[in-house]
């Protein structure tokens, strides 16, 4: 089985649980186990708020700068799921390294935790900027279980 949606969404706060509620309906119905879902969701829901809060150049205003894309594969045994916009990207690291390292934000600050999340709630992550137009894009995969229930959705 394999499914996969795009969405290019406003960078306003409604647009997270649009993206969030169109994940878990997708898993439900595909027979993912839910709590798969649920770390999956949040994890999507703490990239697009970063999109959101972080993705746009206020200094070009461009037509871009307004949205941010979202992406999810449910292919066999994986769900992989990218989220990009058209901000400025992650500042530039050094050593070599294509960004800096995540640091967990400190027990009382308001907000810093969601690369943090994410990469605790994910099998895999990447972190990056995208070549040339400029923008970060983050994406993340895990191995998916399912119900025990239901029997995955299968092509015809």
């Amino acid at each position: 089985m394999s499914i996969w949606w795009s969405l290019h969404l406003r960078r306003e706060a409604a647009s997270v649980p649009l993206a969030r509620r169109l994940l878990i309906g997708t898993m439900e119905t595909a027979g993912v186990d839910p709590d798969i879902s649920y770390d999956l969701s949040v994890a999507l829901s703490e990239a697009c708020a970063n999109a959101v809060e972080h993705g746009g150049d206020t200094a070009c205003g461009g037509p871009g700068s307004e949205a941010y894309r979202v992406t999810a594969y449910l292919d066999g045994e994986k769900c992989r799921i990218e989220v990009a916009d058209a901000g400025p990207g992650f500042p530039a690291a050094s050593a070599g390294r294509s960004r800096p390292p995540i640091r967990p934000a400190h027990s009382d600050a308001e907000n810093g935790r969601g690369l943090c999340l994410i990469e605790e709630l994910a099998d895999h992550v990447h972190i990056g900027n995208k070549p040339g137009r400029g923008g970060a894009v983050v994406s993340f995969d895990k191995v998916l279980k399912w119900r025990e229930d239901a029997a995955p959705l299968m092509a015809v």
